[in-house]
């Protein structure tokens, strides 16, 4: 009986000596991004190039930038965040949530009149009322000038013009640009004013006229790392969006790089 207990114990050690040690495999590397609405077509693109060259995923949020700066302020956890103007990426910035030394001016964009397709007009913007009246009765959409970016360049062009007063009262405005981009596909509004990378994705709406780039701020992209969330990770992707490769892809939706860095301290 003693030999077998000894026989019994000696075989539950050696199993025990010889049985595989759990490993706890890596979490898997993932990086979260906040950006303008006008940017989801080309960065989920850039995003997928990413992730097949470094094997790191991305999670994409996309909404207004304001709603997107103000998330962040109450504590979303977002690693990287392109705003569609510098305004809200000031907003982040003046309350210290930006890394430092990350904040860059990327992308430019365009800004564009735009009808439904199957309804199309060729139209001449100028310094009056005349290009207005071409539109038949109905709304305009724009993206709120209260805080949308694509609506306060849509309120500076057309306050350039001189007709911001008109405008003003026939204007359907949308909580952001791409919504403010379905209201003209489904024929809600007659008209938009959006970014002209908008008006490229589209099949639902035709380009009427283009704004002189002299009638409002010039339209930035600047991108930043968020203070506290900075990982190799986000690091690689913030600077995969700056490359050469990164570039083709954007210049492939029609956005065109910043002519300079910009950056605040």
């Amino acid at each position: 009986m003693q030999g077998l207990k000894k026989l019994v114990l000696g075989l539950i050690v050696g199993a025990v000596c010889v049985a595989p040690i759990p490993v706890m495999s890596e979490a898997p590397k993932v990086v979260t991004v906040f950006a303008a609405a006008s940017l989801t077509n080309a960065l989920q693109a850039a995003a997928d190039a990413f992730t097949e060259k470094t094997g790191i995923r991305t999670k994409l949020s996309f909404a207004s930038s304001s709603t997107l700066a103000k998330q962040i302020e109450a504590g979303a956890g977002a690693q990287l965040f392109l705003s569609a103007d510098e305004g809200w990426m000031d907003y982040v910035q003046k309350r210290d949530l930006l890394a430092p030394d990350t904040r860059r001016s990327l992308l430019g964009n365009g800004l564009v009149l735009v009808v439904p397709s199957d309804k199309p007009l060729e139209i001449r913007i100028t310094a009056d009322q005349s290009w207005l009246k071409q539109l038949t009765k109905g709304r305009i959409a724009v993206g709120d000038p209260a805080h949308v970016p694509a609506g306060k360049y849509a309120k500076q062009a057309l306050t350039h013009l001189g007709v911001w007063e008109a405008a003003a009262r026939r204007l359907a405005r949308a909580d952001n640009v791409r919504n403010a981009l379905v209201l003209v596909e489904r024929g809600e509004a007659v008209a938009g004013i959006v970014y002209s990378t908008d008006a490229a994705i589209s099949k639902g709406v035709t380009i009427a006229a283009r704004f002189p780039e002299t009638t409002h701020k010039p339209i930035t992209y600047p991108i930043a790392l968020m203070r506290g969330h900075e990982t190799g990770a986000s690091r690689a992707f913030y600077d995969f969006l700056q490359t050469d490769a990164a570039r083709s892809i954007f210049l492939g939706y029609g956005f065109h790089f910043a002519e300079r860095s910009y950056e605040r301290s």
